[in-house]
């Protein structure tokens, strides 16, 4: 068998074709290797398969040929040298640290983090010796402040959750070099068809796969993407030896959703553009940040990073944590889910779900208030979500009033 190595596709073709493996069978679609091991001709080849000599797979936890095809795939349209997968967002998050960290290294990091991504900087690291500092991810200077002899790493995610800030990566990026740092960017909101990180000068992007790249709400994954010489000093071995190995079964899951990753989030993006513009209008929304509207706080370098917006809407709703549980409830096609990039749109209320852990003022901090709903916009037609929202938020706002 052989995979098509091709890098000059457009990122719509090789999303469909990217690093095919075909058998002797010459199957269509690819094939799934639901195998924990390998059969060798001899113990020959066997001592040449574990001393790298030889090619071809030794086990799955290390290698197996649907997660090739996935991450041959992913590499393919992200523009990256190589990619691992890994069973879920959160383990490709943690390869990405720790795999190039050791005690007595240091950390800086975004303060606005998914609420795990934050407990591996802010907690896991600082166990093993690994000493971390929270900035402002908007404030260049806070980070140029925050470097310390031993930054080894800074890391990012652009939009953030839930509240969709945007940090400027090509000038963060330039001052991790600068320091020696490499910079590690989750590319889960933006998603890979508008955002590439590695062209702006991040060194390692990550995937929550779960999201968008499967799409449809069926199973868990992750990859990392990076050149070959962090694959080869730090990444390989790390999930080699601790085992965070993507299922072939998800593997060729999430190879189906890439096929129509692109046509999904196109449509998405265009209906969360639609919803953004709706909400702004609605007398019981106090806020609402999209980054592809022109009042979005940071709109310059979402111009200048993003080609749109993507999927995700945040929206704040008059009257706190109460208004904001009342328009969840009065939802009828939107669910209540912390899910996110699916083919239903999900809604979930971040200060009691996927942020909980953080303190109130570390919520506030981050502009996480009690009334703030996160919406990840699904493939219902736009006519209906907005319907659906606005009745929602008619019933929250009747509510409010009534209750004053």
């Amino acid at each position: 068998m052989t995979a098509d190595k091709s890098r000059t596709w457009h990122p719509d073709t090789a999303l469909v074709h990217g690093g095919t493996l075909r058998s002797p069978f010459g199957e269509t679609s690819e094939a799934m290797f639901l195998t924990q091991g390998y059969v060798y001709e001899s113990a020959e080849e066997a001592e040449a398969r574990f001393l790298n000599l030889s090619p071809g797979y030794q086990y799955s936890r290390f290698s197996n040929p649907t997660v090739t095809m996935f991450e041959e795939r992913m590499a393919m349209m992200e523009g990256a040298e190589v990619a691992r997968a890994t069973a879920t967002g959160m383990a490709a998050v943690t390869a990405a640290m720790l795999s190039q960290l050791s005690a007595g290294d240091h950390v800086v990091a975004a303060k606005a983090l998914f609420g795990s991504c934050r407990y591996v900087v802010e907690d896991l690291c600082p166990r093993f010796g690994i000493q971390s500092t929270l900035v402002d991810g908007r404030d260049l200077d806070a980070w140029k402040k925050a470097v310390q002899p031993n930054t080894k790493a800074f890391f990012l995610e652009s939009p953030t959750n839930p509240t969709l800030e945007v940090v400027d990566i090509a000038a963060v990026a330039d001052i991790a070099h600068e320091a020696g740092a490499r910079l590690v960017v989750d590319n889960v909101f933006a998603t890979p068809i508008w955002q590439k990180p590695l062209q702006l000068g991040a060194d390692v992007v990550v995937y929550s796969a779960t999201k968008h790249i499967d799409g449809q709400g069926r199973c868990l994954g992750g990859v990392v993407l990076c050149d070959k010489e962090f694959l080869d000093k730090y990444l390989q071995v790390f999930i080699r030896q601790t085992g965070p190995s993507l299922s072939p079964f998800n593997a060729w899951v999430l190879l189906k959703g890439l096929e129509t990753l692109s046509l999904r989030v196109e449509r998405q993006t265009s209906t969360a553009e639609q919803i953004a513009a709706a909400l702004r209008d609605h007398p019981a929304v106090g806020r609402v940040i999209y980054p592809g509207s022109p009042d979005h706080p940071q709109a310059d370098i979402c111009a200048k990073q993003m080609i749109r917006g993507s999927t995700m809407v945040a929206f704040e709703v008059k009257g706190g944590k109460e208004a904001a549980f009342r328009t969840a409830n009065g939802l009828k096609i939107v669910k209540i889910s912390n899910n996110l990039g699916d083919a239903k749109s999900l809604v979930t209320h971040p200060s009691t779900t996927t942020h909980q852990r953080l303190s109130e003022d570390a919520r506030l901090e981050l502009g996480i208030s009690p009334g703030l709903l996160r919406l990840s916009v699904g493939l219902e037609y736009p006519g209906d979500l907005i319907g659906d929202l606005t009745t929602a938020l008619n019933g929250a706002g009747s509510a409010r009033l009534a209750a004053e």
